[in-house]
């Protein structure tokens, strides 16, 4: 049972209909040559599986629209548009995330944080900076930092188990990003600042962020005890026509701190791949990624972002790194139809799954503007290419 891509519209109406729909697609994994998890090890050891494997990542008011498509709860969501990897996560059980009373919210993290709506989605915007006004080392590290105990890991391996039910899946843990989360703290410009006249300050608070992540990611791999397959650790240096920093000062700055946090990770008991993300225009560091960093996968591939090329990409680092994401949330989703969205779809298959070595899925979170027809266009485009 196929579908028309002009005709994905017309069935959402029919959850019946569009679970029949899907289900003749990729929606019925049991079937398959290859279980989720044989597909992405094998694309990720650049072998070219029987097809393509997909993620799916997306905000909240996303997964409540589809739920409410398909009348079925996240997992059968997942199952339904034949996803082959899962999130793990570690149950937050501290107390520093808070309501304020006027309506800003604190994470777990220590950020402060607004609710900010649109017509669409409603987000969180930052209310203020906690480390603000920070002058000394002293002052950082006396701040009341978050502790890995906040975490709790003991039910990392059931979790993991749950996921693989029935079918093994791809199952990966997201750890939070240094640079980001750092200059949250300080303030973008005022820490961008401080890597040229407090390089100190902002070092130690890189610093804290990375001995934190590297204690809870290794927690978390200890108790998931051989399940776990994948890290994804993160850190947005791109803008859409370059880099946020010079290469020389990420080089200084924010790599070494990736590099001890990788460093922990293959080192770990349980071995497992490191996938990193950072938006935009970096395609200069994409060599650094790889050769300094030491990452195997890179997300997202922001296709409208200068000079992210992705026939050049493959070309260039396909034999070393595998790639995660590719499909643009600027426009085709948001924008253009079924048919545009299923046609990118398998352009970004083409080009970047021969021999493995790609997951496909947006190139971020699927925002709520975006079409229910649309991300089922995505979902139901062919996966599978000629065999090499």
């Amino acid at each position: 049972m196929t579908v028309k891509a002009a005709d994905l519209a017309a069935l959402l109406g029919d959850p019946q209909r569009l679970r029949e729909i899907l289900e003749a697609h990729y929606g019925r994994p049991e079937t398959a040559a290859l279980s989720p998890w044989e597909r992405v090890e094998m694309a990720l050891a650049h072998r070219q599986p029987d097809r393509v494997p997909f993620d799916f990542w997306a905000v909240p008011e996303v997964w409540q629209r589809l739920r409410a498509a398909l009348e079925a709860e996240d997992e059968e969501v997942l199952r339904l548009l034949g996803i082959d990897c899962r999130m793990v996560t570690a149950r937050y059980v501290g107390t520093r995330a808070r309501t304020l009373p006027d309506g800003t919210v604190v994470d777990a993290w220590g950020t402060h944080r607004r609710r900010v709506s649109n017509e669409f989605s409603t987000y969180e915007e930052y209310a203020s900076h906690p480390l603000a006004e920070a002058e000394t080392v002293s002052d950082v590290l006396n701040w009341d930092w978050a502790r890995t105990e906040e975490w709790d890991v003991s039910g990392v391996r059931e979790q993991c188990q749950a996921l693989n039910s029935g079918l093994r899946h791809h199952l990966r843990y997201e750890v939070g990003g240094i640079f980001e989360w750092s200059w949250a703290l300080r303030g973008f410009e005022r820490f961008l600042l401080d890597l040229v006249e407090q390089p100190e300050v902002a070092g130690a608070i890189m610093d804290r962020f990375t001995d934190v992540y590297i204690e809870n990611t290794l927690r978390v791999i200890e108790a998931a005890g051989g399940l776990l397959d994948m890290v994804y650790t993160y850190d947005d240096v791109g803008m859409q026509n370059g880099l946020l920093i010079s290469p020389r000062m990420w080089r200084r700055h924010i790599l070494p701190r990736h590099q001890r946090l990788n460093a922990a990770i293959r080192g770990a008991r349980y071995p497992v791949r490191i996938m990193y993300h950072s938006c935009g225009s970096i395609y200069p560091l994409i060599g650094p990624f790889i050769d300094e960093m030491g990452i195997d996968v890179l997300n997202p591939l922001q296709p409208r972002a200068r000079d992210m090329d992705m026939a050049r990409i493959k070309a260039e680092f396909g034999e070393r790194l595998s790639f995660h994401g590719g499909v643009d949330i600027q426009h085709t989703l948001p924008h253009g139809t079924p048919a545009e969205v299923r046609d990118e779809v398998q352009e970004r298959c083409r080009v970047l799954g021969p021999g493995g070595g790609y997951i496909c899925t947006s190139a971020h979170y699927i925002q709520g503007d975006t079409p229910l027809e649309n991300i089922l266009a995505m979902y139901t485009a062919p996966r599978e290419l000629p065999s090499t």
